[in-house]
């Protein structure tokens, strides 16, 4: 009887290390539009965007899969959360220190940059226009090399997205 025991005791362990080594190959599969982040310091401010970065994958994505003219998380997954440590001027107007979901509204010609106070959202599901506490307008720009995965840039004048073959720069002082 001891030796049913001890032959179950073992095969349960046998079982459990199997499974969490299975569990662990599957976590270490690369996530199809990654979080990353990217912080910097602008004037007074410590500035941090975080966001998923999907890739273009060949699909065409200003007008198809982010639609023109609808609210877009700026993103993938989780709606993307700006944070800034100090009050600034977004396009020379005044967004106050906090943490916002940054959100934008793409078009052909012109964009809208939108800062809401609900900073913890998935998506643009729940979006609500009430909450904003920000929005500007900013012109993309066309590039020539394009970007395959989703990316945000800070640097001393503000921030910028790339994706594809769009730039959006956004002025912050």
């Amino acid at each position: 009887m001891k030796k049913v025991k001890v032959l179950s005791v073992s095969a349960f362990l046998a079982f459990a290390l199997l499974f969490s080594a299975n569990h662990v190959c599957a976590q270490a599969k690369p996530a199809p539009s990654p979080a990353d982040s990217v912080s910097g310091k602008i004037g007074k401010a410590n500035v941090e965007i975080k966001y998923s970065s999907p890739s273009v994958k060949g699909r065409k994505i200003w007008g198809a899969l982010v639609p023109f003219d609808q609210v877009w998380r700026a993103g993938a997954n989780k709606a993307t959360v700006f944070t800034t440590s100090a009050d600034i001027l977004v396009e020379g107007k005044p967004l106050s220190a906090g943490t916002y979901s940054l959100f934008m509204i793409p078009t052909a010609l012109n964009w809208t940059v939108i800062f809401n106070k609900t900073s913890d959202q998935w998506g643009a599901y729940k979006y609500e226009e009430g909450q904003d506490a920000l929005r500007v307008s900013v012109k993309p720009k066309k590039v020539s090399a394009a970007k395959e995965r989703l990316t945000y840039t800070i640097n001393k004048g503000g921030f910028v997205l790339q994706w594809e073959n769009i730039s959006v720069p956004v002025s912050i002082k």
